[in-house]
């Protein structure tokens, strides 16, 4: 842009430093063109506009519609200032070229959002000139500077300023970018709004839009480039997207993927609760009358492995709680929030990441992305719950009441674990976990040497596997075990041989009929 193009069209929806902006420009010599509510905001300001309505001789319509979806803007827009017969054109037709675009766009995905809004008030706050003059604007980017973001404007404006009115081509382009970005983040928007779920569940095109919250150190692992992004549709639940770190290094690709699952956990049980986490499995997990207390019987499950862990909890977390948990090595810890006295013993650990959520709301079933090469798969949240009246006692002992409250404990507990899993618990504390293996029994076997490990006494426990048993070793595994109760799917081909090895022993059986693979 030349120190000689003087024309500004400015409209906006957030009026964030609009002021600021509009003095700028007119101390800069820019001739102001503009719309509605962001003219009469600039002329309380003190600044000289000229209404759009009064530049093209043609007013707004059908209730503010159409507005800047005029030759006269477009055309001032998208000529090319390098070819004579663009500019001869505008000369003709009495068009003046238009040199700097500030446009956002009405809110509509925050609307959308937040569920308040009828379908009619929606449609109305689809932008359509917003989005006609951003594209315009970014595609002429040589010619057109264009902010998308009140939070460019300090920069840019600093740029004109240093450069007596001009703006670098780098920045025109990466102006343009972001100008594209949001028109697109937009129209996807819309699109999920007028043919996503409110309509079908998958509809023929996706169209997920999310925004960079923060590039990570790395990925999996150190070879790896990542980052992390955020869903501007967030369904109401507790994520990720919306903590705060209050100490500690930057997170890791792999400390995210384990908050998760710790955070999705402690979101799950509800009550008292302490999650210990590590590669995404449960490692301990425990309920009891006092955060402290619960945090203890967790870490006892496997204490080998809950050194490096990530820790949740489910309220706030004061002193008493982070002397102990600092007491050995841990990655980061999460909780709804924190005593002064608490993030005073964290801060003796520079390291250690502190994460704050604000007090926790559980999350509405939503859908699960995940990317393969070349393609997305798409599917339901696994948000079943446990249901006394939809469970079926297979054998002929059934559970006794404490049994009944470990036997829906651990049967959570496996939905956050890694197939296969088996989960060993008694009351609503882990005794072993055994997460990940290529065959039931194995998977079995690792839980029972856990919690011999721990020295955690596995006769009395109750067992829940997410799976169904293929076979009866695992039942006969259990029974050698101590092991008084079972929870399990049901639905294998050998589900009599494994009631008949519950009955010969004692033990109570009880099917759920619904599986929680978690691959």
């Amino acid at each position: 842009m030349s120190k000689q193009t003087r024309t500004a069209l400015i409209s906006v929806s957030n009026k964030t430093g609009l002021p600021e902006l509009g003095a700028a420009l007119m101390r800069m010599g820019f001739k102001i063109l503009s719309t509605g509510g962001t003219a009469r905001a600039l002329e309380e300001e003190g600044i000289t506009v000229t209404r759009i309505s009064d530049y093209t001789g043609f007013p707004e319509m059908l209730d503010s519609r159409v507005k800047t979806l005029h030759p006269k803007v477009h055309a001032g827009l998208l000529a090319d200032r390098a070819k004579p017969d663009h500019i001869s054109q505008l000369a003709a037709a009495g068009i003046k070229p238009i040199d700097l675009l500030a446009v956002n766009l009405y809110p509509f995905r925050e609307r959308d959002a937040s569920g308040e809004e009828d379908e009619a008030a929606l449609l109305e706050l689809i932008d359509i000139g917003g989005v006609a003059l951003l594209r315009a604007g970014a595609k002429n980017y040589r010619n057109v500077v264009v902010l998308s973001n009140p939070a460019d404007y300090p920069e840019v404006l600093a740029e004109m300023k240093r450069e007596d009115g001009g703006i670098s081509e780098k920045t025109r382009r990466k102006l343009s970018v972001k100008a594209y970005r949001l028109t697109a983040e937009y129209d996807a928007a819309v699109s999920r709004f007028l043919e996503g779920e409110r309509t079908e569940k998958f509809p023929p095109i996706l169209t997920p839009a999310y925004s960079l919250k923060q590039p990570l150190r790395y990925g999996e692992n150190r070879h790896q480039a990542a980052a992390f992004y955020t869903s501007g549709d967030s369904p109401g639940g507790s994520s990720l997207s919306t903590v705060r770190q209050l100490q500690g290094k930057e997170l890791s690709y792999n400390n995210i993927l384990d908050l998760d699952s710790a955070l999705s956990l402690v979101l799950e049980l509800g009550g008292t609760l302490s999650v210990i986490i590590k590669h995404t499995n449960p490692c301990g997990v425990a309920r009891a009358d006092t955060l402290l207390e619960s945090y203890i019987r967790a870490r006892a499950t496997d204490p080998l492995s809950a050194f490096g862990s990530i820790i949740a909890f489910s309220e706030a977390v004061d002193e008493t709680l982070a002397a102990e948990v600092t007491s050995t090595f841990v990655e980061a810890v999460i909780a709804p929030s924190y005593t002064s006295g608490a993030l005073e013993i964290f801060s003796h650990k520079k390291n250690l990441r502190v994460l704050e959520t604000g007090p926790l709301h559980r999350r509405p079933p939503f859908r699960s992305l995940r990317s393969i090469y070349g393609g997305l798969l798409v599917q339901d949240s696994d948000s079943l719950n446990w249901n006394r009246d939809t469970l079926k006692v297979v054998t002929r002992a059934e559970p006794l009441a404490l049994e009944w409250e470990a036997l829906a404990f651990t049967w959570k507990i496996c939905k956050y674990t890694r197939s296969n899993a088996i989960v060993l618990g008694r009351g609503t504390a882990t005794v072993g976990v055994g997460a990940g293996q290529m065959s039931r029994i194995d998977a079995a076997r690792l839980a029972v040497t856990k919690a011999r490990q721990a020295e955690l006494p596995i006769p009395g426990s109750v067992l829940a596997s997410d799976a169904f048993f293929p076979f009866r070793d695992v039942v006969d595994l259990a029974a050698e075990n101590g092991v008084r109760a079972i929870v399990q799917p049901g639905g294998s081909i050998r589900d009599q041989e494994s009631i008949e090895a519950a009955d010969e022993q004692g033990l109570a059986m009880v099917f759920t009929g619904i599986r929680h693979f978690r691959h």
